[in-house]
């Protein structure tokens, strides 16, 4: 009777345990799905690469936003993003960095609008390669100098922790969850963006979608410098 009083709760347990995973990590899935497809600056940038480059760059742009992701989940987990959170003075130098990044990315399209011509010279081959070797900074920046991103990852991720788990061997689990996500939603997006802008080849329809992506970026650079934490 004594063995059968320890044996017996220990599946018990293991199974109320692996629930709990499963339900915390299932959870999880369904927000950050949510938050991948909620349209944000990473795919105005997507779309803007993909109508001037193709599919390649904007999937490098793509890359570098993911990057981006990850690395804010390791300063989560590691404890850098909750300084950020409680600096005000970083927070905010950050957010303007980023803001007049975003901005500037957005001017840079409209000026290019203006000078998009019909045919491709090979000093515009060359830039497109430049582009390509642009693509994943340009990804990479746009997330990384929003500390909004930290910020969230800091008071996200905690919610999906699992009580006695390794903090960061978890919060790497999520990142990567979210990471991979993204990726796929980005990459998938820059497929369709580049079908579309073969489809809409004309030099006018060009010239009004750049216009159109760069008013977007410059519009997510203003709110995120005009956003209070």
């Amino acid at each position: 009777m004594l063995a059968h009083a320890w044996v017996l709760p220990w599946p018990a347990a293991s199974m109320q345990r692996s629930a709990c995973v499963d339900s915390r990590l299932l959870a999880f899935i369904g927000v950050a799905a949510l938050l991948t497809i909620s349209p944000g600056p990473d795919m105005a940038l997507v779309l803007r690469n993909a109508l001037r480059s193709g599919t390649g760059t904007a999937i490098l742009t793509a890359a570098g936003t993911v990057t981006g992701v990850l690395a804010w989940g390791i300063a989560s987990s590691i404890g850098i993003a909750a300084v950020l959170a409680t600096s005000a003075a970083l927070f905010e130098a950050l957010k303007l960095a980023g803001a007049a990044y975003l901005v500037a990315l957005g001017v840079a399209a409209l000026l290019a609008s203006r000078q998009h011509r019909h045919a491709v010279t090979a000093t515009e081959t060359t830039a497109a390669l430049a582009s390509r070797a642009a693509a994943f900074r340009q990804g990479l920046l746009t997330n990384l100098l929003n500390p909004k991103v930290g910020v969230f990852y800091t008071t996200f991720l905690p919610q999906f922790m699992i009580p006695g788990q390794p903090v960061l061997a978890r919060s790497l689990l999520l990142a990567a969850i979210h990471a991979g996500m993204s990726l796929a939603w980005l990459s998938a997006y820059a497929y369709a963006a580049t079908r579309a802008g073969d489809l809409l080849r004309t030099r006018r329809t060009r010239v009004w979608l750049e216009r159109a992506t760069g008013a977007i970026l410059i519009g997510f650079g203003l709110r995120l410098a005009a956003d209070v934490r």
